[in-house]
C-alpha cells in the first residue's frame, strides 16, 4: 500500500511584519506631496540667484559696454587735476613773488624810518627849545670812494646862534697824509687840480648839505682832513679829524 506524496508549497515563503513596524510603500504609490514651507525656500533661492545675476551683469557687463565712454571719463578727470595743479602751481609763485615783494619793501620802509628818526632827533638837538646855541660848525663828513683817487664829500654844516640870520661864506678842503714815504699837504687847489679853484659857496640859516669831488695824487695815503669854513663876515672856521673817521665804508649808509 502506497503513503500519499507530500504536497509541495508553491508561494515563496516571507517573513512577517513586526506588529510595530510601518508598512513599507508601495512602489507604485505616487510621491507625497510638498509642504508650503518649501516652497517657500525655494522662491527665495530663486530671487536670490536672479539678484545676484543681475549684479554681475552690471558690474561687468555694464562697465565693458562702452569702453570710449570710460575712456573720456577718465581723460576728462585728468585734465581736471592737471589744471588744478597749474593753478595751485601759479599761485604759489605768485605768493611767493608777493613776498618778496613786500619783504623787500618792509626793508626800504624800515630804512626811510630809520633815517627819518635820525633826521628828527637832529633837528630836535639843532632847533629844539632845549638844543645848545652854536655858532657856524661843520656837523659831519662823509668821504665816498668814487675811483681809487676819486672821491666824493659830503659836508653838513650847521649854526643855531643867530636864528633866522642867514651864514654865507665858501668851503674849502686840504688833506695831510704821506707819499713815497714823506709827509705831504695838499690844498684845496691840489684836490681840485685847479690852481685858481675857488671854494664852495654855502647859504643857509639852519643847516646845508655841501657835496663836491676831490682827486688824489697816485700813491698818495691820506692821514688827516681839514675843513675850512670861510664866512662873509666873521672870523675862518677849521674843523680836522683823522681820515678813517670821514671815510664811508662799504655797506654803510
Amino acid at each position: 500500500m502506497t503513503q500519499p506524496r507530500a504536497g509541495r508549497y508553491t508561494n515563496r515563503m516571507t517573513e512577517p511584519n513586526p506588529p510595530d513596524a510601518a508598512p513599507s510603500p508601495s512602489p507604485l504609490a505616487p510621491p507625497p506631496a510638498a509642504s508650503p514651507a518649501g516652497y517657500a525656500v525655494l522662491g527665495l533661492f530663486v530671487v536670490a540667484l536672479a539678484f545676484g545675476i543681475w549684479g554681475v551683469w552690471t558690474s561687468v557687463g555694464g562697465r565693458a559696454g562702452d569702453p570710449r565712454t570710460e575712456l573720456a571719463t577718465r581723460q576728462a578727470r585728468i585734465d581736471s587735476l592737471e589744471q588744478q595743479v597749474a593753478t595751485l602751481t601759479r599761485s604759489d609763485q605768485i605768493s611767493r613773488e608777493a613776498n618778496r615783494d613786500l619783504q623787500g619793501t618792509l626793508a626800504e620802509r624800515d630804512e626811510e624810518i630809520s633815517a627819518l628818526r635820525a633826521d628828527v632827533a637832529f633837528y630836535e638837538r639843532f632847533v629844539g627849545s632845549t638844543a645848545q646855541r652854536r655858532g657856524l660848525a661843520v656837523h659831519e663828513l662823509k668821504m665816498t670812494p668814487q675811483t681809487d683817487q676819486a672821491w666824493h664829500y659830503t659836508v653838513t654844516l650847521t649854526q643855531n646862534l643867530n636864528r633866522g640870520a642867514v651864514s654865507s661864506g665858501r668851503l674849502t678842503l686840504s688833506l695831510e697824509g704821506t707819499q713815497d714815504g714823506k709827509l705831504q699837504k695838499l690844498d684845496w687847489a691840489a684836490l681840485r687840480q685847479q690852481p685858481d679853484a675857488a671854494g664852495v659857496e654855502y647859504s643857509f640859516k639852519y643847516f646845508q648839505q655841501v657835496e663836491g669831488e676831490i682827486v688824489l695824487p697816485p700813491g698818495f695815503q691820506p692821514l688827516r682832513i681839514s675843513v675850512r669854513l670861510a664866512p662873509a663876515g666873521g672870523a675862518p672856521v677849521d674843523q680836522t679829524l683823522p681820515w678813517g673817521d670821514a671815510v664811508v665804508r662799504a655797506g654803510a649808509g
